[in-house]
């Protein structure tokens, strides 16, 4: 049996997250009180014809103390098969921007607690769930759209208890992606940007992958990112991580940094059974070969 919990903190899309998988054949459970966790493996319903199952747990059925919480969520990987714990966050400055346009009640704020106090609070009632988090998914700059893309991507798409490998481009233009573990930065190679027959294409387009491939920088980088992950990711691997993110960043997230993500997934390929592929510029991504 695989369980999937989503969590995290209100606005951040938890909803959207717990439809999608959903609409993808997960047995789902909203708002589930976390005492409760442990007890889906022993019901017959859950045990004998739902293999997989996703619950959202958030602030408003959390225990009564924080050292109940950790030792329910520490006791779960002995339970099911496959346990991912998915935390969805956003930049506070988002969260009250959703908050306020939606008009929504955020769940902990009342006539003396403000939406700002009310955040803050919630961050420090949910961190136990945020620190064992497997996957941590940022949502301050996609859309909801994006987000079941990226829902279906890395955990729908993530069929074994193997760890999954995202490979990531991205443009510094828009920011760093806070849920990389690795952020690479590739600006200091040669940029196909310059070339205004290049310019309007991407690092998937044939004639950006010749140009690229004959720069003796871009092999030597993509050699050396290879190496360095080659040695690491299988510790990472030993040490029970079910998602890894490798971000590759160029100035606009269009070329090199598209071009290596590229080039990096299908060498990795052979070393792992779950590698994605993702251009968060491009709104594009791929699964595992």
């Amino acid at each position: 049996m695989r369980l999937v919990v989503i969590s995290g903190r209100s606005g951040s899309g938890k909803s959207s997250a717990l439809a999608v998988l959903e609409d993808l054949g997960f047995y789902c459970i909203d708002n589930l009180p976390v005492d409760l966790l442990s007890a889906l493996s022993s019901l017959p319903y859950a045990a004998e014809k739902r293999t997989r199952v996703a619950v959202s747990v958030d602030v408003r059925n959390l225990p009564d103390n924080i050292e109940q919480l950790t030792a329910v969520l520490n006791d779960l990987p002995r339970q099911y098969q496959q346990l991912d714990i998915v935390f969805l966050d956003a930049t506070e400055e988002v969260l009250l921007q959703r908050f306020s346009s939606t008009r929504r009640k955020h769940p902990l704020t009342n006539a003396e607690v403000s939406l700002a106090e009310a955040i803050e609070r919630e961050t420090h009632l949910l961190e136990p769930i945020a620190n064992l988090a497997d996957l941590t998914l940022d949502t301050t700059r996609i859309s909801v759209h994006e987000l079941r893309s990226l829902i279906k991507l890395r955990v729908a798409g993530k069929n074994s208890p193997d760890m999954a490998v995202l490979f990531q481009s991205f443009g510094f233009k828009q920011g760093i992606p806070l849920d990389a573990d690795f952020v690479y930065d590739v600006r200091n190679l040669p940029n196909p940007y310059w070339d205004h027959q290049l310019r309007h294409l991407t690092g998937q387009d044939e004639a950006v992958i010749e140009f690229l491939g004959k720069q003796p920088e871009v092999n030597a980088m993509f050699a050396d990112i290879c190496q360095y992950l080659e040695r690491w990711l299988p510790e990472f691997e030993k040490n029970n991580r079910s998602y890894l993110t490798v971000a590759i960043g160029c100035t606009g997230g269009q070329h090199r940094s598209v071009y290596l993500s590229e080039r990096l997934a299908k060498a990795f390929r052979g070393h792992f059974t779950n590698v994605q592929v993702r251009h968060r510029e491009l709104r594009c991504s791929s699964g595992s070969n």
